[in-house]
Order: C-alpha cells, then structure tokens, then sequence
C-alpha cells in the first residue's frame, strides 16, 4: 500500500494517538496553508488521493485514516463518531500543530463539523452526513447493519461471490453519478486495501460500530450542532447524490446563511473523486481569494 501512494505523491507514516494512526503525508510548502482532509464511512485516505494533488502547490495537505479505518488496525479503541472526533483532534493538534483547513467528506463531514476549537480555522464540508430525511434504501440497509448478528451476516452475504474489485466498482456506481470518472488506478488501490483489511479481524466491527452511531444521531441535537459552528464554512454538495440527498444540504444553507454554500450538477456522493479538479478550484478560490 505504500507503494501505491507514491503514484499520487503521498507518503505514508504512522504516529502514536493512543495506538498507532496511519496518515498520509501529500507534501505541499511548509508554509503553506495546512489542509486536513477526513474520508467517510468505508472510506480511508485513498478517498483524497485525486483531491490532494490538486492542492498541494499552496498547501500542506495530510489525510489521516480514521479509527477502524484504511490501514488502521481494528484494536481496542472505538469506531464511534464521538471517538474519531477526538483522533481528528488529537491529529491536528499533535501531528499538524496548528490552526488548519478541516476538510470532509459525508460522515467525515459530520466529524469534521464537531472538531470546533481553535485548532480549525476555515471547515469544507463536502456531502457530509447532515441530519434529513435519507434514502429510504439507505435507511433500511443501515438499519440492518445496526442488529449486532443482522450487520456482520449483511456484510458477510454483500461480498459473497464478489471480488474486491467488483466491490469496488459497485460502490463507485452507488456513489458516482458516473463512475467512469474514477480511474482504473485508484479501483485497483482501493480493491488491494480491501482485500488487506478482509484478512484483519475487527474491520467489520469498526464499520458497523460507525453505522450505529450515525443511525443514533438526535436530528434536533445535531442541526443545534451546526448552529455552533464559528467558523468559516464552505459547503459543496453534488446534485446528484444518492447517499445524501441535496435537500439536506440545501437546508443546512437555509438555517445557516452565513455560510458559502455551492451545488454541483452532474456530480453524486464524491466530488473529490469525480471531479477533484472542480473541487480543489472552489477550495482554492475560498481559502485564498484572488
């Protein structure tokens, strides 16, 4: 796997946070602007590698694996919203050191929103995992992920007779509104993580641990959440977004007018995979205007 970063400029490292946390270390002028960026549930670091190249000739981007996540060993500690809040904390203020850009991506956005603190100077919010009425699908398949027996038999049924690369390409179709964009390259990485997590026992756990949490979320609590955000906040969200739909970002730019708020046709779950060249542009253009 660290081979694999070096196509796309990353450097993988490790640090100690309570255990071991991998990150990748994208590079980019080391006075520049720091960008963190924080991938979504089933995601890792491989989510941003397209994004990253994108940014670093102004920025010092790093994008850790969450707890439970990439190549993040399933161990003792939680996989739990509340929990990755505080590695992204921690992360922050331990390894980057200092006030950064916090970037994420769907349940990486939810995390990212809480961060708060003076360790986050500007938040890009990008489809994240806002509270709203989902995808009745959607809402189903969680919810039988959320049966602790139910979750890991559905996980179990959903890879049967399934390659890791099949896997991904299906996720991609769910995720993309046109999946061509994403390239071969990055479906064989995220497929050769795939199979390196099968043979780790606990990988299931983590992700079913974060499905719960993100079921269990109060709306009221978390639309007051938002509320206080202090801030800069610049929202991007895909029209055509199967996960989360528009609407609830729409909202969030309704009850929060405050904020920079852009909708992008076209585009479903992961603008910064399919079109990261849009997405690094507005990114730009917002943290330093003209």
């Amino acid at each position: 796997m660290v081979s694999s970063l070096s196509r796309w400029g990353g450097v993988s490292r490790h640090v100690d946070l309570d255990g071991p946390v991998h990150y990748v270390d994208f590079g980019g002028p080391a006075d520049g602007p720091a960008v963190v960026l924080v991938h979504g549930l089933g995601g890792s670091h491989l989510d941003w590698v397209l994004l990253a190249g994108h940014l670093t000739d102004r920025f010092r981007v790093f994008a850790p694996d969450l707890l439970g996540y990439g190549l993040n060993a399933p161990d003792h500690r939680h996989s739990t919203i509340a929990a990755n809040t505080d590695l992204v904390r921690r992360f922050i203020t331990e390894v980057v050191g200092g006030p950064v850009v916090l970037v994420g991506n769907s349940m990486g956005g939810l995390i990212a929103s809480r961060v708060g603190g003076p360790s986050v100077s500007r938040l890009v919010l990008i489809d994240p995992a806002l509270p709203y009425r989902p995808d009745v699908a959607l809402v189903m398949t969680l919810g039988r992920l959320a049966l602790p027996v139910l979750g890991r038999s559905a996980l179990a049924f959903s890879r049967r007779g399934r390659t890791a690369r099949r896997q991904v390409l299906e996720t991609y179709r769910r995720c993309c509104f046109d999946p061509s964009r994403v390239p071969d390259a990055l479906v064989t990485a995220v497929a050769e993580l795939l199979e390196h997590r099968a043979a780790r026992p606990g990988a299931d756990d983590a992700f079913l641990a974060s499905a719960r949490t993100l079921l269990a979320i109060n709306r009221r609590t978390a639309w007051a959440a938002l509320r206080d955000v202090t801030v800069p906040v610049l929202l991007i969200h895909g029209e055509q977004d199967r996960l989360v739909p528009v609407g609830s970002a729409r909202e969030a730019a309704r009850r929060n007018p405050q904020w920079k708020a852009l909708f992008l046709d076209g585009v479903g779950h992961l603008p910064q995979i399919e079109v990261p060249d849009r997405v690094a542009a507005v990114v730009r253009e917002w943290v330093e205007p003209g």
